[in-house]
Order: structure tokens, then C-alpha cells, then sequence
């Protein structure tokens, strides 16, 4: 290795220690911190950068997406713009699982001598070289999962980066706990026996990660860090519809690793397509020891049902809900609802799907207001975001793919046949800068306790049911019921009454649903802050991982001892 490397990696430890020790101190503290800023505003970032971020992923429309890595057999694309509806043309090259296996296996050893503190050194490195090219992420994003501009820029940059860190920041607590060497000393018998051990901290192997389709940076920069700052390859497995994103960030990576004289094929791309999924010929590899995976329920819970010997790490969905039981504003309860049930036309994991009213009415502070009073208001909240194109297009952004129009399609025609109440009809709204966006404002739909199995499923896709329980504790107890039994990721309360909070919580916790209560305001309800908030407890269908705790980093790595007997006088 060149006196230059050395000192490079040197000083890159040196350069980022800092942040990564107040990483340490947030993920303990759990206060808000963030090394990065989530607006796209001009007076932070100047004029220049939005421009050439723009013009950057411009660049690669049409155009082979020129990734060196081993074992290429051919060149593919899939994605479409949500915004446009027109293919991007970029083609990806599709490497042979075998030789991405191959090299990642050449590169690990020396990866995994490196000192834990460098390789955290080098995640962070990756991590603000990807801050530096967020604008051209933003459109890669927008572009291929139809989210708005701002949450492209902010929950898919810096905010997914802050996962990453988050999750850093645990595995460097996890692995600065172990020590290095120790002296044992212990008497046996009239003797004293010495011992030098040592320990050392051995990554498991290969970590692959499949990335969701709507939202792929925001998981996989967790499972990346935590996997290379271990001492794990990863190979990085996108979804067919949203690879740009994911082939950005393996690019970042692999330059980052060359320049600090690491191979690069400790970061890959495995390309796929729908009609030929790859995943399943990396899971069955033995040299793949660790898989992240994001995606829908039913190859999910697939995957915690076969996977074995191997650590698995998931995050799937559920049916996420909210119950009112009594507010102090109606208008701001609804307007907090509706927005986050709007959000990027629900195509998120935290969206609401199942609002819980008591069929006689609930408490406000202006009075009484019956079911219809409220299910109307939430309604005429979302009728307000979506009568305002500025409006729409930052907070629906656009509908993905077809597959969320026809699980639209689908309900309304089983509405039709059980003769439900539609209480607002999903309708596209008009995109001002992209008039051929695929878009599409919520469904809402009163509903009835008996028609529980048509609401508790996932249905992604701008969707709202609004449920006239028997009162607020069948509420309660349905809505931890199917968060126990169908998943939950993110759950929500409005309730005046203390003691009935107090009554509601433990259900709650024994379902494993993490809980919202009464906000409203500036903040999403669903908005989930790295450093402070647990997202996904694991204990429901909804994923068996959190992001992030050290049960998320723990176990990439092993610690293998040797021991012998002390030198005298040592």
C-alpha cells in the first residue's frame, strides 16, 4: 500500500470523526440532528446546483448507464416516468450473479481487516458525496417513483441519509464495545494461569439488498452502512422500475472505495427485470449471509418463512390506521389526516389507510360533531389539497405505477357491489409542469365493522376507509387487532381524554404498533425522524427489522477470540 493511501485513510478518519461521534452521542440522546439539509432551497445550496443536478440526470436519459463492474452479460431498462409516462431509456448492465458473488468475495478480505473506524469513515465519506449530487438524485427519484420534487430532494436524500448514519452510528457503538485484547489472570489450585486474548470482530459474509420500488433509498442506506461498516460486500439488488437511484448510489459507492485503495466490487449492481427476478439465486448462495429486504407483504413474510442460517432483515407493510375518539380541533385532526393520507398519494408505508370514528359521534372543544360531521371534514381537507394544483403536485406527487390504479379500480367496483357509501370518488388531478403525470386523489369510502376484510389489507394506492365502530374502545381493540395480525408500521390516536390514552397504550405496545397521538400542525403525522424515531418494531407482520437499533447491526458481525498463555513479566 502507497504512503499516499495511508495517509489519505489517515486523514479521512481524522476528517469525519467528529461527525460520527456526534452520531453516537444522537442515536443515544435521540434529539433531532441532522449533518445535512432537507430543502432544495436555493439560499442554502445557491442557484448553480439545482441546474446542474437537473441537467446531470438529463444527461443519462437514453443512454447506457456505464457501471464497470465484473461479469456483464447484457444491457437492460424498464423504467417510466410517472411525470411523463415515457420510458427513460436507460439501460443498466446485468451482471451474472456468479460473478458478482466472485469478486465480492476477492474484495472482502482485505475490506475486512480494515480498521471498523475507517470503514465508518468511508460509509460517511459516500454519504456526503451523495449529499453533494442530491439534486440529480431528486430527479432520478421523481422520475422513477413519481414522488414530488421537495420529498424527492428531502425524504429520499437527506433524510434517507440520516438512516444511514443512524445505523452507522450503531454499528460503530456495536463494535467499539468489543476490545481488542485483554490481560486474564486467574488463580487455579496454588497457581496463577495469565492469558493474553485477543478478539476480533469477523463480518459475516456477502449482505444483498432489495430494494423497494416507491421508496429505495430511504431503506437501503441503512442496510448498506450497517453491512460495510461491519465489514460486509453488499450487492445492491433494485427494483426493475426504480434502478437510476440505486445505480447512482453504487457509483458514489465504488468511487469512494477506488479513491481510498479498496476494491470497488465491494458495492455491485444486480440488474433484473420483472419477467426474470435475480433475488432468489443470490439468496440461495451460501457466500450471501445477510439479506435486507423491502418490498410487499407476500414475498416478505415468503422470505421470513424459507430463509434459514442466514440473518434477514425485513420491512414490508400493514394497515396502518387512526382512531378518533375525541379532538380539540376537528378542522386540524382531519387537516393532519388527510395530508398525510395524501402524501405521496399513499404509496408509503406510514400512510393511513383505516380512520376509526364512532358511528355516534365524537367530543370536540366546539361541541358534539356526529360521523358524518367528521368523515365530511376529512374529506373537504383532502378536497383542499387536491383543488389546488401547487398543492397536489407537492403533496401527491404522482401515482407510480398501474398497478396502484387498479387496486383503485378493483375497490371500486367491490363498492359498488356491496352498495357502500362513497364519500369522495378518486379523480387525476392536473400536474401543472408534467400534464401527462399519472396521478390520481384518494378514494374515501364509509364502511361498516362487517366489511372488515375489505379494509384490512394493504391497499397501495390512494385509498381511505372510514369505519363507523361501535365506539372508541371496539376501535381500539380492532385496529391493534389487525395491527397484530395484518401489520402496522406507523399508528395514530386523537383522544382528549387521558385516561382513555392510558387505557389505549397498552394495546397498543402488545401489538407492536408504534403510536401517534394528537398531533397536529407543521409536522406530518407520518413523518418518522432518524436519530429519534424507532421505525418498524419488528413485533407484527410488518417487518422483523427495526431502523434503527443495535439488533439492526448486531449481528453482521461475529467475534472470534484466540487466547494463549501470557509472557512472563508481560
Amino acid at each position: 500500500m502507497s504512503v499516499s493511501i495511508i495517509k489519505k485513510r489517515a486523514e479521512l478518519i481524522a476528517a469525519h470523526g467528529s461527525l460520527i461521534a456526534e452520531a453516537v452521542r444522537v442515536v443515544q440522546s435521540r434529539e433531532s440532528w441532522s449533518p445535512f439539509q432537507d430543502s432544495p432551497s436555493t439560499k442554502i445550496h445557491g442557484s448553480e446546483k439545482p441546474v446542474a443536478g437537473k441537467s446531470a440526470f438529463e444527461a443519462r436519459l437514453g443512454k447506457p448507464y456505464e457501471i464497470d463492474q465484473p461479469g456483464i452479460t447484457s444491457w437492460l431498462g424498464e423504467e417510466v416516468s410517472p411525470y411523463t409516462q415515457e420510458p427513460l431509456g436507460i439501460t443498466y448492465p446485468i451482471s451474472s450473479p456468479e460473478a458478482l458473488i466472485a469478486s465480492a468475495s476477492e474484495a472482502q478480505a482485505d475490506w475486512a481487516q480494515a480498521d471498523y473506524q475507517l470503514r465508518a469513515a468511508l460509509c460517511v465519506e459516500m454519504a456526503k458525496r451523495l449529499y453533494e449530487r442530491n439534486f440529480e438524485m431528486a430527479h432520478g427519484i421523481m422520475h422513477t417513483t413519481g414522488q414530488s420534487y421537495t420529498q424527492a430532494f428531502s425524504g429520499s436524500g437527506p433524510n434517507a441519509l440520516d438512516r444511514g448514519i443512524e445505523a452507522l452510528a450503531h454499528a460503530v457503538k456495536a463494535m467499539a464495545a468489543v476490545l481488542p485484547e485483554v490481560h486474564y489472570r486467574r488463580t487455579f489450585g496454588r497457581e496463577q494461569v495469565s492469558l493474553h486474548k485477543r478478539y476480533r470482530i469477523v463480518p459475516r459474509g456477502i449482505g444483498l439488498v432489495i430494494c423497494c420500488a416507491s421508496f429505495p433509498t430511504w431503506n437501503a442506506y441503512p442496510a448498506i452502512f450497517a453491512s460495510l461498516a461491519t465489514g460486509n460486500p453488499v450487492i445492491v439488488k433494485p427494483h426493475p422500475i426504480a434502478v437510476l437511484p440505486m445505480a447512482l448510489v453504487v457509483s458514489v459507492c465504488r468511487e469512494v472505495l477506488a479513491d481510498y485503495g479498496f476494491a470497488p466490487d465491494l458495492v455491485t449492481l444486480a440488474v433484473d427485470s420483472r419477467a426474470k427476478p435475480v433475488a432468489g439465486q443470490f439468496i440461495d448462495h451460501p457466500a450471501v449471509q445477510i439479506i435486507d429486504f423491502t418490498g410487499s407483504p407476500r414475498y416478505g413474510h415468503e422470505l421470513e418463512n424459507t430463509v434459514t442460517n442466514k440473518l434477514l432483515f425485513t420491512e414490508t407493510a400493514g394497515v396502518n390506521s387512526v382512531v378518533v375518539e375525541s379532538v380539540d380541533s376537528l378542522d386540524q385532526a382531519m387537516r393532519a389526516i388527510a395530508r398525510a393520507s395524501s402524501l405521496f398519494s399513499a404509496q408509503m408505508c406510514t400512510s393511513p389507510q383505516v380512520i376509526y370514528v364512532p358511528k355516534d359521534g365524537i367530543a370536540t372543544s366546539a361541541g358534539h360533531a356526529s360521523f358524518d360531521q367528521v368523515a365530511l371534514t376529512l374529506v373537504a381537507e383532502i378536497d383542499a389539497i387536491a383543488n389546488d394544483p401547487a398543492s397536489a403536485a407537492g403533496i401527491m406527487g404522482a401515482v407510480q405505477g398501474q398497478v396502484s390504479l387498479d387496486v383503485v379500480a378493483e375497490l371500486e367496483q367491490a363498492v359498488a357491489q356491496l352498495g357502500l357509501r362513497v364519500l369522495r370518488e378518486a379523480r387525476p388531478y392536473a400536474h401543472e409542469q408534467f400534464p401527462n403525470a399519472r396521478t390520481l386523489t384518494p378514494l374515501v369510502v364509509a364502511v361498516e365493522p362487517a366489511q372488515v376484510e375489505l379494509y384490512a389489507e394493504e391497499r397501495f394506492g390512494p385509498v381511505l376507509f372510514v369505519v363507523a365502530a361501535q365506539d372508541a374502545r371496539a376501535a381500539v381493540q380492532e385496529a391493534t387487532e389487525l395491527a397484530r395480525s395484518r401489520g402496522s408500521i406507523s399508528s395514530y390516536l386523537y383522544s382528549r381524554n387521558e385516561s382513555f390514552i392510558d387505557w389505549a397504550l397498552p394495546h397498543y405496545e402488545r401489538a407492536g404498533a408504534n403510536l401517534t397521538i394528537n398531533l397536529t400542525g407543521p409536522m406530518w403525522i407520518n413523518f418518522a425522524a432518524a436519530y429519534s424515531d424507532y421505525h418498524v418494531s419488528g413485533l407484527n407482520p410488518a417487518g422483523n427489522a427495526c431502523l434503527a437499533d443495535a439488533a439492526f447491526v448486531a449481528s453482521r458481525f461475529r467475534i472470534v477470540q484466540n487466547r494463549r498463555p501470557l509472557e512472563v513479566g508481560a
